[in-house]
């Protein structure tokens, strides 16, 4: 097999994913601890708090659950996939740290470029979205963006839901619905881990372009 074939079905393989995740998963949630002090969960993002009240709802309120679900369903997955796990992790690993790193990057540039735009027509572009959503039929061609539409308003609507969400701005809310759909054209293509890590450098380089 062609070795860049080779890699692109590396990136996307469970066992990789878990190994490129493992130290991002661990970095936030210390992150959250070292910061949050008293109350991490004003910390968490979104789509964490929600994880964290389905389990809360089946009894497992402890901090370690959700962590370790995540990790038990890498290592089933991995286990289960093991035949084909890819040889070269060190070569693989170290080119999804270069391709998030760039997707980051990628996508606080057009984050600056659609900052004007959005903000003079947030709401128009909004209200398209939502007529396309309307006319859409379901089949398997339009399969994958509805999934795409759906799971990026949900991304955008976590910031912005439960007692620690974030008040409701069209701005705001129309760029991480775009940043949702970039996220998930992401993982289609690339995999759950570049897609993740990819998620992870933007709020580096966000957190340090806000500090400087």
């Amino acid at each position: 097999m062609h070795k860049r074939s080779t890699y692109l079905l590396a990136t996307r393989h469970p066992w990789s994913c878990f190994l490129f995740l493992l130290p991002l998963l661990a970095a936030y949630e210390g992150g959250i601890l070292l910061l949050g002090g008293g109350h991490p969960h004003t910390f968490r993002n979104g789509a964490d708090t929600w994880l964290r009240w389905a389990l809360e709802y089946f009894g497992l309120s402890q901090l370690y659950w959700a962590p370790l679900l995540i990790a038990g369903i890498f290592i089933i997955w991995s286990v289960l996939r093991r035949k084909d796990r890819p040889a070269d992790l060190i070569g693989v690993e170290t080119g999804m740290v270069i391709e998030s790193i760039a997707f980051a990057v990628g996508l606080w540039g057009i984050s600056q470029g659609l900052d004007p735009l959005l903000k003079r027509f947030g709401l128009l572009l909004y209200s398209a979205l939502l007529i396309v959503l309307r006319w859409l039929h379901i089949s398997m061609l339009f399969a994958v963006a509805l999934a795409a539409l759906a799971s990026s308003a949900l991304f955008s609507a976590a910031h912005h839901v439960g007692p620690y969400g974030e008040s409701f701005d069209n701005y705001v809310f129309v760029f991480r619905m775009l940043a949702g759909l970039y996220f998930a054209l992401l993982y289609q293509l690339r995999g759950f881990g570049i897609a993740v890590g990819a998620h992870a450098c933007y709020d580096v380089v966000v957190g340090v372009v806000v500090v400087t």
